[in-house]
């Protein structure tokens, strides 16, 4: 089992934190998914997962979630 936090921005409401939870929730291995909402800034969503995930799948993710998108490290 991994842990993986991204950093994400876009997420302005809890609506929102939950469309990227339910969105990520989906993946093949993702066993649970955790959104620290910073409604105006940067916010922490956490995955845990059978194996670790790429940054590049869940960015695919959060795109057709809703425009949200990942800081770049």
């Amino acid at each position: 089992m991994t842990f993986r936090t991204f950093p994400v921005t876009g997420l302005t409401c809890d609506l929102c934190a939950r469309r990227v939870a339910d969105t990520l929730a989906v993946l093949d291995g993702v066993l649970e998914v955790l959104v620290d909402l910073d409604a105006d800034g940067t916010s922490l969503v956490t995955v845990t997962s059978d194996d670790p995930l790429e940054a590049r799948q869940v960015a695919a993710a959060l795109e057709d979630a809703g425009g949200f998108h990942l800081v770049a490290a």
